[in-house]
């Protein structure tokens, strides 16, 4: 069943393969190389105990490279790195990354399969304090973001009064608000429900989400070839229902 679906997925191409292509080099090697930070729940995660992957763009990438009929390898990578893996050629592709000007200008960007909103999380107890984006928009205000994130960037935007504090990976934004040394911190709307579950001290501040985001996979810039064939399969297996399935699983809003 895969041979079939790589041979029509390939057949739907409007350009011939080149030695150039990502496709070619996959399918000769035989091994789809994806980069990754390990570290946004429920999309890509690593168990430090097993140092395997595990998530919803874990499902997706290992769904791709059945399909091709290739082994796949994860390469670890951090935020601040993550584009300059794909620029200079470490992986092939990416998990899921939200697509932002600055990015676009070096990288390619797949269809989207998923898009989410942004909101701040704080302590609990300061839930009162700071209930709104506008409370949390001040001089006195510390907000923690993480380096090479999206979330960096619309931090700028969203918080120009308020002190902005930025960690480096393996840290992240969240645990600054738990140990006290920020007020709070914006993430993903996906991330914000899972953490605030584990972490029963943070809380999300019930104003409403901004800047909804598109998700897709980053590729070569230069590389037609392969990010046609990766936005085909996107679609393919989104008229087979896989991603729905997948969206169900993870316990996720649809697009």
């Amino acid at each position: 069943m895969k041979k079939i679906l790589l041979v029509v997925l390939l057949a739907l191409l409007p350009f011939s393969l080149n030695a150039e292509s990502k496709l070619d080099q996959i399918l000769s090697s035989g091994e789809l190389k994806v980069g990754t930070t390990g570290d946004w729940d429920p999309m890509a995660m690593k168990d430090p105990a097993t140092n395997k992957y595990k998530g919803f763009d874990i499902d997706v990438m290992q769904e791709l490279a059945k399909d091709m009929g290739v082994k796949i390898t994860f390469v670890p990578t951090e935020w601040k790195t993550i584009v300059s893996g794909i620029t200079a050629g470490r992986y092939d592709i990416s998990t899921s990354v939200t697509k932002t000007p600055k990015r676009a200008e070096v990288a390619g960007f797949t269809d989207s399969y998923y898009k989410y909103g942004t909101v701040p999380l704080v302590l609990k107890k300061n839930l009162k304090k700071y209930s709104t984006w506008k409370s949390l928009n001040n001089k006195d205000v510390t907000i923690a973001t993480t380096l090479g994130t999206s979330q960096e960037e619309k931090a700028k935007e969203f918080f120009p009064l308020s002190k902005l504090q930025s960690v480096e990976s393996p840290a992240r934004d969240f645990q600054e608000v738990l140990a006290g040394r920020a007020d709070g911190n914006i993430t993903s709307s996906t991330e914000a429900n899972k953490l605030v579950v584990k972490y029963p001290q943070l809380a999300i501040v019930p104003d409403g989400e901004k800047n909804p985001a598109f998700l897709a996979m980053m590729v070569s810039k230069n590389d037609q070839v392969w990010n046609d064939y990766v936005n085909e399969w996107i679609k393919s297996k989104k008229s087979s229902g896989f991603f729905n399935k997948l969206l169900a699983k993870y316990n996720l809003k649809s697009l």
